[in-house]
């Protein structure tokens, strides 16, 4: 016989240990043997005794992760994969949830899907990984699940907002006129008016948001997008966060409506020091987190901080002649002294060398160009999600060299 044995129709196509097909050190077997060791008792609080039973949270936080670190961010093609791929086979322990259930987790637990990446990040110190010695932290603009041409301007919302108002008003005017035939007023029809009410109150709110953020223009699929600045101009979407520790691992990341990074620098290192209960010694950021607040606060925790200015990043790049002001603060004096020197600015080219790295990973690799959700909460979600995955396949590429 010249050909192996072919028998696609046979009853027993698979051997009885998963491990025989994908080998002990698959990606698979790490998700679960980390997840064991999670607290999962936030994703159990929020079901209660009543109702037909809901699938372990054990089962949805692994096959979700390892969908993230594989590009699967669709609730409907995960449910194809639980279905036809042996690692998530294995993972939801040969349950089948549908993409109704797989969505509706992962839009239901986001206070302990975000604690998830806390957890994990606590793991990997006890593995002897997020190093502190340097945090270098950046932004990216992630699009929204929205299209750029349907929106509104705030001039547009604050007409709508005028012409609903003249809608009910007019409405209760002809309530309270009498009717010449029975000498009572006219009956408004009462969803009309429930309506006009709910049309109202959402315009109030986006126009609120959109004022309170200086926003001059809104999304009509996801209002709380906005339109951000990044290198090939302006995207509709939201800036994602991160602060990556000395050995390539994300530390701390949040996800903002923010058009600008300078508010964003002291939330994350206050971030990173209540994740890893220990503060970084430095960290590093672009010029578009400087602020002379931002360099008074790093020296006031203790950090010592590389931060240029837009000027100095100029000087430093041979694009500007030296600056004839020292700075606008003994702070921000010795700040730009600290990065003239050769020692500082080799620490600050360390900046790209750890972040840069970790948003291709998860832009070019993982696709997270765009979010598939809508909402402010919801993307966070998502992101806290891929940061989560990201830091899983870090430790077990790790754990594999060893």
């Amino acid at each position: 016989m010249r050909f192996l044995s072919y028998e696609p129709n046979q009853a027993w196509l698979l051997p009885p240990s998963v491990r025989d097909v994908l080998g002990p050190d698959h990606l698979c077997f790490f998700v679960h043997q980390v997840v064991e060791r999670l607290h999962l008792q936030r994703f159990e609080e929020g079901y209660g005794e009543e109702g037909r039973r809901a699938y372990a949270p054990a089962l949805m936080v692994k096959v979700w992760l390892y969908a993230y670190a594989l590009q699967v961010t669709s609730s409907r093609r995960l449910e194809q994969r639980i279905r036809e791929d042996l690692a998530f086979r294995y993972l939801a322990g040969g349950a089948t949830p549908d993409y109704w259930t797989l969505n509706d987790f992962r839009t239901r637990h986001r206070e302990a899907l975000n604690d998830l990446f806390v957890q994990v990040v606590e793991v990997a110190r006890g593995l002897g990984m997020a190093r502190l010695g340097h945090v270098a932290i950046d932004s990216t603009r992630v699009r929204a699940n929205a299209s750029r041409r349907r929106t509104e301007s705030t001039k547009e919302l604050r007409e709508r907002l005028a012409k609903t108002r003249r809608q009910i008003k007019r409405w209760q005017e002809q309530c309270e006129a009498p009717d010449p035939n029975e000498e009572a007023g006219t009956q408004v029809p009462t969803d009309y008016r429930q309506k006009l009410e709910q049309q109202l109150r959402e315009t109030q709110e986006k126009l609120a948001q959109a004022e309170k953020l200086g926003a001059r223009q809104v999304s009509v699929t996801d209002p709380e997008s906005r339109f951000l600045h990044e290198a090939g101009g302006f995207v509709l979407g939201y800036t994602a966060d991160v602060a990556v520790s000395d050995d390539h691992l994300i530390v701390a990341q949040r996800t903002t409506q923010a058009t600008s990074d300078s508010e964003s620098l002291l939330p994350l290192v206050d971030r990173v020091t209540e994740n890893c209960k220990e503060a970084p010694q430095e960290v590093s950021a672009d010029s578009g987190y400087f602020s002379v607040p931002n360099v008074i606060g790093l020296e006031t925790r203790g950090i010592q901080g590389f931060v240029p200015d837009a000027h100095l990043t100029g000087e430093l790049r041979k694009h500007r002649p030296p600056l004839k002001c020292a700075g606008d603060s003994p702070e921000h004096v010795r700040m730009r002294a600290r990065l003239r020197s050769p020692a500082g600015q080799a620490r600050y080219r360390r900046r790209g060398a750890l972040v840069e790295p970790v948003f291709g990973v998860l832009k070019e690799q993982r696709g997270l160009r765009r979010f598939r959700l809508r909402g402010l909460k919801k993307v966070a979600v998502e992101w806290a999600l891929a940061c989560t995955a990201f830091n899983l396949t870090r430790m077990w590429q790790r754990a594999a060299t060893r």
